[in-house]
């Protein structure tokens, strides 16, 4: 009798995932799987839960694969899962929320020190030869008002951070339940207005795609840096050259974006003021522990549920 399947969409999970799958097969989709791959692997194997690791889960995959309970997310956001086509078809939707949060605060922590701090920049200029001494003069962070966007498991871990440097923290996330004291809750309008830095930490949804516009950029204080370890549709791209080119923002620490992975060349490339990263804010061999073994219990407890 063969084992019902788990398809992975991804070249590999944890060690410490896999023992929680012995009683099922699990198949790969290899490093970069396409739509068209993972419907035709779905067709192949027909497998009762999904670990989305790359790529997209769409209404097509999940109709060629009947026996398909969970559709489970190797991380926390969801976007990349059709949910509407999932939540019609009676398939669940879980996430490991909060297993890479550690990893993705720290990288944005690292992304903010970088813009502040011209770390990249003075990198390559002492590799040149240069000694810019006399001239640079970084940020100093203390005092500044840094505003985050999305207060869940990666947003609150972030702002410990920054509260910790001494900088003013204001929070907007409708959705939040619980804030500390030492973050003052307050609307978009207020961040734009009196940020120093904004930093996005929110999923990515068809109501707040490109929040970061030519409009909102506009409204910022004049030379703030922005800072993305969400999702890179979370910023109209145009617009945040424009504004970095006029100045109106002075740097940008980003390790997401609207097409991935990005290919060249792209406007983003050689830009003295951007700091970029290939999505990696969450990879770290303890984040990819965590989120393997989340993403398996998460669809276990699942098709446990459907089964009782």
């Amino acid at each position: 009798m063969t084992k019902p399947v788990f398809l992975v969409t991804g070249n590999d999970l944890a060690g410490e995932a896999l023992s929680l799958l012995s009683d099922y097969e699990v198949v790969y989709a290899g490093k970069t799987p396409s739509d068209d791959d993972i419907v035709a692997l779905c067709s192949r194997h027909n497998p009762v839960a999904i670990v989305v690791r790359y790529g997209k889960v769409g209404a097509a995959a999940m109709d060629a694969a009947p026996a398909l309970k969970v559709i489970s997310k190797h991380g926390s956001g969801t976007d990349t899962i059709d949910k509407a086509a999932a939540a019609a078809r009676g398939i669940a939707v879980v996430a490991a929320a909060g297993a890479n949060a550690a990893a993705v605060a720290e990288h944005a922590l690292a992304l903010l020190l970088a813009c502040a701090k011209s770390v990249t920049t003075l990198n390559a200029r002492m590799h040149q030869g240069h000694w810019d001494k006399a001239m640079h003069k970084s940020l100093e962070l203390e005092g500044r008002t840094i505003g985050l966007i999305g207060l869940g498991a990666i947003g609150l871990r972030f702002a410990r951070m920054v509260d910790a440097i001494g900088m003013r923290v204001l929070g907007f996330d409708p959705y939040a339940r619980s804030v500390p004291a030492f973050i003052q809750q307050a609307n978009l309008d207020t961040l734009w207005r009196e940020c120093d830095v904004i930093s996005l930490h929110c999923p990515l949804s068809p109501e707040n795609a490109h929040m970061l516009n030519a409009n909102t950029l506009g409204a910022c204080k004049p030379g703030v840096i922005i800072i993305n370890t969400a999702r890179g549709g979370l910023i109209d791209e145009v617009a945040l050259i424009n504004a970095l080119d006029s100045g109106q923002v002075s740097s940008a620490g980003l390790d997401s974006f609207e097409a991935e992975p990005m290919k060249a060349p792209h406007p983003f490339h050689g830009h003295p003021h951007i700091t970029l990263s290939p999505h990696i804010g969450g990879v770290t061999a303890d984040a990819y522990v965590k989120m393997g073994v989340g993403a398996a219990r998460n669809a276990l407890e699942v098709l446990k549920a459907g089964d009782a």
